[in-house]
């Protein structure tokens, strides 16, 4: 098998990860200051940046996911947009329109919220089928057609989708193969008590009065980190490994216990392994290193599989979660 094209690039210099870290660092502050607890929503936007991946985000309401997407938007000086999905909602409420000028006799392009760096669809799940098709086409296109003409979107770009697993009457589930274009499925859990307690500290003390925060870094920063990103080493034999783990998702039969791989109805894509690869080596430089390690890769795991895997009736009955499945594929791949 031939080495991965990053071997011939130069792998990231300690000065690269030290001004990479440093932004990280600045960022992660910034928003630790608004948001109370949720590391593990900061770690998938952080890494939705620093690759182009995308995050589809189930929580109950409540959990800070707007304070949470303006938070790192305001603190790299990235452009903010939120779109609240209704049922009504079109395709160009999304990508935008053409307006027609009385005045002048003349059409004029105005461009829909998707064209931002960060864009925010809450409750995905309630907008219709055609509107859905269309910000997904946004996302993997990365631009936009309005009247025949084509508008980039520009970089970074990162879209963080919301779905509220209660309250389901009158909404249109995304299909499985449209949540796989989502790098990451991220699963917000209610904060603890003392969490909680801190939340209304913040909110005594005015923490959440100016609703913007302060710029800690810029865009070129995280383009820079992109490219840091890219030249992190991802050895053969770990690319092999993430192959393997999505393979068993695939003939779970040959590896699992017969009860449970007859709980898999279908496996992972040849996305689930793209997506490991990159957020792997984006996860290493989080952790200071230039080279991916086989921890990296189950870090990642639940995130990038949970939304991957089909699941048939017999899985649901019994309750058994796509975090248990993963947990056994993971297990039975030996570690290089």
């Amino acid at each position: 098998m031939s080495a991965p094209t990053n071997t011939m690039q130069p792998q990231p210099t300690r000065e690269e990860l030290d001004r990479a870290r440093a932004v990280v660092h600045a960022v992660s502050g910034a928003f630790a200051a608004k948001v109370v607890g949720q590391a593990g929503l900061q770690q998938s936007l952080l890494i939705g940046l620093f690759t182009g991946g995308h995050v589809l985000l189930e929580s109950v309401p409540g959990l800070a996911k707007t304070t949470a997407a303006r938070a790192v938007a305001d603190a790299v000086q990235a452009k903010f947009r939120r779109i609240q999905c209704t049922p009504d909602l079109l395709p160009s409420d999304i990508i935008g329109t053409q307006i027609f000028d009385a005045s002048k006799g003349v059409f004029h392009t105005q461009l829909g919220p998707v064209h931002a760096n960060i864009v925010l669809l809450d409750e995905i799940n309630r907008s219709s089928a055609k509107t859905q098709s269309a910000m997904l086409e946004a996302m993997e296109e990365r631009q936009t057609s309005i009247a025949g003409d084509v508008y980039k979107i520009p970089e970074p770009f990162l879209v963080l989708a919301t779905q509220n697993p209660v309250d389901q009457e009158g909404t249109y589930p995304l299909p499985e193969a449209q949540m796989d274009r989502f790098m990451f499925k991220e699963i917000l859990t209610y904060p603890n008590p003392r969490e909680e307690a801190e939340m209304v500290f913040r909110i005594d003390a005015g923490v959440y009065t100016n609703h913007r925060t302060a710029p800690v870094a810029s865009l070129d920063d995280i383009l820079y980190i992109r490219d840091v990103v890219r030249r992190v080493y991802l050895d053969p034999a770990i690319v092999n490994y993430i192959t393997q783990i999505v393979a068993v998702t695939r003939t779970p039969q040959q590896y699992l216990p017969a009860n449970l791989a007859r709980l898999i109805e279908y496996g992972a894509s040849p996305r689930a392994t793209i997506a490991f690869c990159k957020a792997a080596r984006a996860l290493a430089l989080l952790s200071g290193r230039n080279h991916v390690l086989p921890d990296d890769v189950k870090a990642l795991a639940h995130r990038v599989l949970r939304h991957r895997l089909i699941l048939g009736f017999e899985a649901v009955a019994q309750n058994v979660t796509p975090e248990v499945l993963i947990d056994n594929v993971i297990q039975a791949v030996r570690t290089p």
